[in-house]
Formats: C-alpha cells, sequence, structure tokens
C-alpha cells in the first residue's frame, strides 16, 4: 500500500501517484490479477492510505509470479490491504496483514469476510512491536511499502534479518524514495529486481542463506 501516516502520528510526504480518489466515504481498492481480478473493496479515510498503483502491483507479481503459490505472505504497514490481497488472489495460501490503525484493521478483516477468504489474518499493531520478537515460523514473501522520509527500512531490514522472519530462499519487497539511495541490504540478501517508477523505488530481494535467530 501508500501512506501518508506513520504508525506515529507524524505526517509523511510519500506521493501518492496512481492512488484512488479519497472521498468522504474512503478509498477504493481494486484486485487486478488472480481469482478475486476485478473486485472493488472500500476501505476507510484513515491514515492517509492509498493502494499501491495497479501498474506497480502487476510488475511486482509478475516478478514472484513463480513463487506466490501456496507461499506464505506477511503485509507490512498493511493499510489498505493492497499487497496481502493481491497476493492471495493469486494463490498466495497465507497473509498475515499488519496495521496500527484500528479503522483499517477492521475494514481489512471485513474485506476478507467479503472475499470469502479465511486465508488471511489481521493483526493490529506496531510494525516494529510486531517484527521486535519472532514468535512463528519465518515468511515465504515480506511486502514492505512503508511511510516515506521516516528511516522505517533502516530501523526494520536488520530486524527481519536478525530475527529470520524470512525463510532461505524467500523474498523482500520495498519500496522507498527514489531520490534515495536503496537501503542497505544484508549480507545475505540479493537484489534480484529493481525498477524506479516517478518519485518511487522498489526492489525485490531473495534471502539466500539464514541469518539471525534459528528455529
Amino acid at each position: 500500500m501508500t501512506r501518508r501516516k506513520s504508525s506515529g502520528q507524524h505526517l509523511s510526504s510519500k506521493p501518492s501517484k496512481g492512488a484512488a480518489k479519497n472521498t468522504g466515504a474512503g478509498g477504493e481498492l481494486r484486485i487486478i490479477g488472480g481469482d478475486w481480478r476485478s473486485r472493488k473493496l472500500r476501505f476507510p479515510d484513515a491514515g492517509g492510505v492509498r493502494p499501491t498503483p495497479a501498474r506497480t502491483r502487476e510488475t511486482l507479481f509478475n516478478w514472484l509470479s513463480l513463487h506466490i503459490a501456496g507461499s506464505d505472505c506477511l503485509d507490512l504497514f498493511a493499510g489498505s490491504g493492497a499487497l496481502g490481497l493481491e497476493a492471495l488472489s493469486r494463490g498466495a495460501g497465507q497473509a498475515t496483514l499488519v496495521d496500527n490503525n484500528t479503522a483499517l484493521a477492521a475494514a481489512l478483516r471485513g474485506n476478507l469476510k467479503l472475499l470469502g477468504s479465511e486465508a488471511g489474518t489481521v493483526i493490529c499493531a506496531n510494525v516494529d512491536t510486531y517484527l521486535s520478537q519472532r514468535s512463528r515460523h519465518p515468511f515465504d514473501i515480506i511486502f514492505m511499502d512503508p511511510p516515506f522520509h521516516q528511516g522505517w527500512l533502516t530501523t526494520l531490514i536488520p530486524l527481519l534479518n536478525t530475527q529470520g522472519w524470512v525463510k532461505p530462499g524467500g523474498w523482500v519487497y520495498v519500496e522507498h524514495e527514489s531520490d534515495l539511495p536503496s537501503p542497505a541490504a544484508p549480507a545475505n540478501w540479493q537484489l534480484h529486481r529493481q525498477k524506479t517508477a516517478g518519485q518511487v523505488t522498489y526492489c525485490l530481494y531473495r534471502v539466500v542463506q539464514a541469518a539471525g535467530r534459528s528455529e
């Protein structure tokens, strides 16, 4: 997802290029592929959320096309659920969606129910708190699209690695400001794909071996 507000109360300046129009009733997300293709879902006007643009999602899921089926995914800063719900639509086995905004979390649960999916889990929590100690098995794919200009990636990427949140051979998708260099990646992450669209650069990393804590 694309959003303007962090887990705190400070506004970021993340652009909303390609975003759905926001009205008093909230915003709209359209699933672009898979079983729920063309389904439209509503989400509340909370936290300045905008779905990740359809073109970006299409590129990302083309990159991951051989790895989505049956995968266990984590969508951090889930917002509208654009990435986590798209993954489920395209055959992911499970998706955990984390957002600290109670209205957005409630909307995510409602949309999963509307779609008839029991494969999604919504957790209302700050992302850094959720990641601080892993209490479950690692994920196959992690989506991370944090608010811009708040330094989230420099904190969260090392945390993902040291806490062993990604399986060896798993994938991490990251968005960041195109006017800044890509964040430093751990030595056991390999950059697989990277693309820039306007003010956003998005990257897909493969975790080639385990690091940090073990099972």
